[in-house]
């Protein structure tokens, strides 16, 4: 097998057609799947179920995929060190990360670093910190950013505190006027989201021995919110959610004060690409500046 057919594996993988490979790598689809056929024969088993509603991974092709990323990744890091050695600055970056990092600080650091390093592609991969973590660990992305809850065994650097509030419909009324004792949360009715969403929360509930009541269990922030304001309950939710949510409700600091940790991890910093590693350090000098303006992180 040749490194163009690892190319076209993942690029089938990443698009989920035949159709729209062969648009990407500009071949036409009878050269992709000719391909793929080729690599199936030469390995023995099938890489993907074929149907009418697409194409899916096999479990021979999920287990093969890691492999091959690993390969491809080490194509890139070859072929970026060159360009490095030549004065170049071409290559890729593959960036995880979920969704308030995501409208908070992405669009910024992308569009600053391009201005740098026009020549470096930059891929951003948003889900869940399960997704990220697993983006992480199967090479699919060289960074990611995590939470200090969520990063598992991965080493992370962190690089922001993002402070926890309550949130609590309009006729919610605290003891407090603008914040709320912790103590005050216990037996109070939650609206929870899944364990990958909300690893910081649940934390947050495991340390201080919170008993709560989930009445609803959604997967996104502004669904969160939105049964807040219809009155179905109260949650905690990081600020930076907070700083765009459309909905009419009350936002009251903890006391005393809790906080995610976000960092950003990579399975190896020292067998970052020189362009991985360049955006690396472009994200923590990112950081610095922004806790100097503000004078916190």
């Amino acid at each position: 097998m040749t490194l163009l057919s690892y190319q076209i594996f993942q690029t089938v993988v990443e698009q989920g057609s035949f159709q729209k490979a062969a648009q990407v790598m500009n071949l036409t689809p009878s050269a992709i799947s000719h391909a793929i056929s080729t690599m199936e024969k030469e390995l023995g088993f099938p890489l993907f179920n074929r149907n009418k509603a697409g194409i899916t991974l096999t479990s021979y092709g999920e287990n093969l995929q890691p492999y091959i990323l690993t390969v491809l990744n080490s194509d890139s890091k070859l072929q970026q060190a060159i360009s490095e050695f030549n004065g170049l600055t071409h290559g890729s970056v593959k960036i995880g990360s979920f969704s308030s990092v995501c409208t908070s600080f992405i669009p910024e650091i992308v569009t600053e670093f391009s201005k740098l390093h026009p020549n470096i592609d930059i891929k951003i991969y948003q889900g869940t910190y399960d997704d990220v973590y697993n983006w992480l660990k199967t090479r699919v992305v060289d960074i990611g950013f995590l939470s200090d809850s969520s990063c598992k065994e991965l080493p992370l650097t962190p690089i922001y505190q993002d402070e926890l509030l309550v949130i609590t419909p309009k006729s919610y009324k605290s003891k407090h006027k603008n914040y709320i004792e912790l103590s005050e949360l216990n037996g109070q009715k939650f609206i929870s989201q899944r364990e990958s969403t909300d690893a910081d929360i649940q934390e947050l509930f495991k340390k201080h021995k919170l008993e709560i009541r989930s009445t609803c269990h959604v997967v996104d922030d502004i669904s969160q919110i939105a049964m807040v304001a219809a009155e179905l309950g109260i949650c905690i939710m990081p600020h930076l959610v907070m700083a765009n949510i459309p909905f009419d409700v009350n936002t009251y600091h903890i006391n005393p004060p809790e906080y995610r940790n976000i960092g950003i991890c990579s399975i190896s910093e020292d067998l970052m690409a020189p362009a991985v590693k360049t955006m690396y350090r472009h994200i923590l000098d990112y950081f610095a500046s922004f806790k100097n303006a503000d004078g916190k992180s």
